[in-house]
Order: C-alpha cells, then sequence, then structure tokens
C-alpha cells in the first residue's frame, strides 16, 4: 500500500511539472520593458515592449500593439536554443509520464511486477533526462 501511495504521489507531482512547463512555453510574457513615462512631459507616453519564444511586440499608450514574428532564427540564436531544449525536455518528460503511468503497480497493464520496475525505473530515467534538458 505504502508503495502504491508513493509511486500515485509521484506519478501526480511529475505530470504536474511537465503541465507546467508546457503552460510556460505558451506564456507570452517572458520579458517585459517599459519605455518611456518620465522626463516631465504634458504628455505621458508610455510603450511596452515584451517577447517570448515566437515573437516580439511593442504596445504603445494607445493600447496599439505591433508583433514580429521569429522567421528567421539564427539571428537570435539562443531563441533557438531555448525553443529546442524546451521541446526536447517536454518530449522526453511526455514518454517519462507514460511510462510511469503503465508501469505503475496500480494499474493492470505493463506485464508483471519486474517488468512494471523497469518501466518505472526508464520513466524515472527519462524525467531526470527530460529535466537536464
Amino acid at each position: 500500500m505504502r508503495k502504491r501511495l508513493i509511486q500515485i504521489f509521484g506519478f501526480l507531482i511529475s505530470s504536474l511539472g511537465w503541465l507546467f512547463v508546457l503552460c510556460t512555453m505558451a506564456m507570452d510574457y517572458w520579458r517585459i520593458t517599459q519605455i518611456g513615462g518620465q522626463g516631465g512631459s504634458f504628455i505621458i507616453k508610455v510603450a511596452w515592449y515584451w517577447s517570448n519564444l515566437w515573437k516580439d511586440c511593442f504596445t504603445d499608450s494607445t493600447a496599439v500593439t505591433n508583433c514580429r514574428d521569429y522567421s528567421v532564427l539564427w539571428n537570435v540564436s539562443y531563441v533557438q536554443a531555448v525553443r529546442g531544449l524546451m521541446m526536447c525536455g517536454l518530449t522526453l518528460a511526455f514518454f517519462a509520464v507514460v511510462c510511469c503511468f503503465v508501469g505503475m503497480e496500480c494499474t493492470y497493464i505493463g506485464g508483471t511486477e519486474p517488468t512494471k520496475d523497469k518501466l518505472v525505473f526508464s520513466g524515472a530515467v527519462f524525467h531526470f533526462v527530460g529535466g537536464e534538458c
């Protein structure tokens, strides 16, 4: 019973971690910068520059937003590296979640106990490697 609870708790924590990283990739506001709004002018002009892994955007004080997609990624090499590592980590974590789900003691799929133990161990290895990405 204790082994089952530990497996279920570990599965839920790792699945939630995978879901949070997936949500992080879709977020728009990775980097936000305020431009203007200083200098004692009668007209306050404030602009916001924000970007994520997929595009750069600029919003001015009239709420007009102009966005530019990253069409050529080799000009912004760190974005390409971060995007690739996060996609690699998400893919490995997906396989880890599947392996751990099949290998848990409380499921009826996956075969005998030694086979299930190997599946859980391989899922843990996938989680560690995906976390390093």
